[in-house]
């Protein structure tokens, strides 16, 4: 992997280039940003860039003995910590069990997500996480000696995610790192992170990219697709690469289920506003005999859409807007009821829901909750 497979993020390759050429590698640190922000394919051109025997001005020399063993995934002092399943063959998995795979999921492309990983896994509807088991391989990646590189590198994807008798064999492990070690890790969201390792990690942060940056990636991947098309597409993605290329690639029933949450957004809200409860209670039904993750879709497009007619409503400047064509149309008049005072409820009970939903709630009681409350919410006056 290399720094120029990564597009933007300037500043961040700019001062991890400068680490190594100052000698100044913390051996720690944190790599933090949204999903498809390019941190875990940074990580990786960090690790290759400090190990490279060869390295150029800005970048790995791609040559070496060390860089061509890094472009397989295969070097002896690369390893790496990740979410894995349980199954019936492996009951108590840990990370290198789903090496193959792994290496096959990152070479696949320089943008990941968890939810990529679990399917790549064939796993949809299982639980992925850093179990226990995972702490003694911690211990043992750490008591190796340092085969054939300048720095042994282990890279954690989504400490998160990770086992509280894992998170503890890690702060051990940051706390008295041996010589020459250096742990990167990589995550979505630090406050689900021990307070204890945070305080031991140099934070380095991603942004999302701006719409300029995905046009021009999705122009160079996707020649074949219009520029109407790619734009829109950028504008919806929310600066996630890894969810434009979804919007992209995937089969056509999946994706007329990414273009439909538009139309079921916009039903959802007539039949709240007008309050018909044969309408309501055909549209709980509806959206209940959704798998999870459609239903999980919709409300996080709901939550766009709610922030996107906020700012139309309040603010009126197009060029904040990350909205479609057949979006704005419908915003244009739909945006007059987002405003203050109730923008934040509706937010918050959009939110909830999700949450309620990552964990196995009720559907129908769930979505019936929040369409009424919708509904009221809806028909409040801006004060």
């Amino acid at each position: 992997m290399f720094f120029k497979d990564i597009i933007g993020q300037k500043e961040v390759k700019e001062k991890l280039i400068n680490t190594v050429k100052n000698e100044r590698i913390s051996h720690a640190q944190l790599f933090i940003g949204p999903e498809g922000s390019g941190k875990l394919s940074t990580a990786i051109a960090y690790a290759q860039y400090i190990n490279c025997e060869n390295p150029q001005e800005g970048d790995s020399c791609g040559e070496c003995k060390s860089c061509l063993k890094y472009k397989k995934l295969v070097h002896p002092d690369l390893h790496f910590v990740y979410p894995v399943i349980k199954t019936s063959k492996i009951s108590k998995p840990v990370s290198i069990d789903y090496i193959e795979k792994w290496r096959e999921f990152i070479q696949s492309s320089n943008y990941y997500s968890f939810q990529n990983w679990i399917k790549y896994l064939e796993s949809e509807k299982s639980q992925a996480m850093i179990y226990a088991e995972e702490s003694k391989e911690i211990i043992r990646i750490i008591n190796l000696k340092t085969f054939e590189a300048k720095y042994k590198v282990l890279i954690i994807y989504l400490p998160e995610l990770m086992n509280i008798n894992a998170s503890n064999k890690l702060l051990k492990a940051i706390e008295e790192p041996p010589p020459n070690t250096l742990y990167i890790l990589v995550s979505e969201n630090e406050s689900k992170i021990l307070n204890t390792i945070l305080s031991r990690t140099q934070l380095v942060k991603f942004s999302r990219y701006n719409d300029t940056d995905i046009v021009e990636y999705l122009k160079t991947k996707y020649p074949e697709i219009n520029q109407e098309e790619i734009i829109d597409i950028a504008k919806i993605s929310e600066g996630n690469i890894v969810y434009a290329e979804k919007i992209i690639n995937e089969s056509s029933e999946d994706k007329n289920q990414l273009q439909d949450n538009f139309k079921l957004f916009v039903e959802f809200m007539k039949i709240a506003y007008t309050f018909d409860f044969t309408n309501i209670v055909s549209m709980v039904n509806g959206i209940s005999g959704m798998n999870r993750e459609e239903q999980k879709l919709f409300l996080q497009y709901s939550l766009r859409m709610f922030r996107e007619n906020f700012v139309m409503n309040s603010i009126k400047e197009d060029n904040l807007l990350h909205l479609t064509k057949k979006e704005k149309e419908f915003s244009v008049k739909f945006s007059k009821i987002i405003h203050q005072s109730n923008i934040f409820a509706l937010y918050e009970e959009f939110n909830l829901a999700h949450y309620h939903i990552t964990r196995n709630a009720s559907a129908k009681i769930l979505f019936m909750d929040l369409i009424l409350k919708t509904g009221r919410l809806l028909k409040m006056k801006n004060k």
